[in-house]
């Protein structure tokens, strides 16, 4: 291999360093945007007291997870929430916590562990179909 050669591969390799530390950079702030989405979720705990019967949807979207519902309600009662969408990393058992929102009949539940961001902005998308 002739010298020539050889700065190319070598300039071609630092074009490549470079394009994937701004990558890691430009996923790293992408990351601490969405942390910071969930955390500022405002999370109150309603339910469907006071609601007509009907099939109401919701959504949350923190960029990295995202949720939709439609919540079905009767005599002021959910009787069923059904997940439209749940884009996530590892929070698929946050899924969960839908069932645990009909038994108890609020939003107002403990996210599941491993997966409290998914299960965040899951009770974020209840609440938004419930507010209508």
């Amino acid at each position: 291999m002739n010298k020539r050669t050889k700065q190319m591969i070598l300039k071609i390799a630092a074009v490549i360093l470079l394009l994937c530390a701004a990558g890691g950079l430009f996923y790293l702030a992408k990351v601490q945007r969405y942390q910071k989405a969930v955390q500022e979720l405002s999370l109150s705990g309603i339910s469907a007291a006071g609601l007509p019967d009907g099939i109401y949807t919701g959504e949350c979207d923190v960029d990295l997870i995202r949720a939709s519902v439609s919540v079905t309600v009767e005599d002021e009662t959910i009787v069923r929430i059904v997940l439209q969408e749940h884009k996530n990393g590892r929070g698929a058992p946050a899924e969960h916590i839908l069932a645990e929102m009909i038994q108890q009949q609020t939003t107002d539940v403990d996210a599941v562990s491993g997966a409290t961001n998914s299960s965040r902005v899951i009770r974020k998308a209840v609440e938004d179909a419930l507010r209508g």
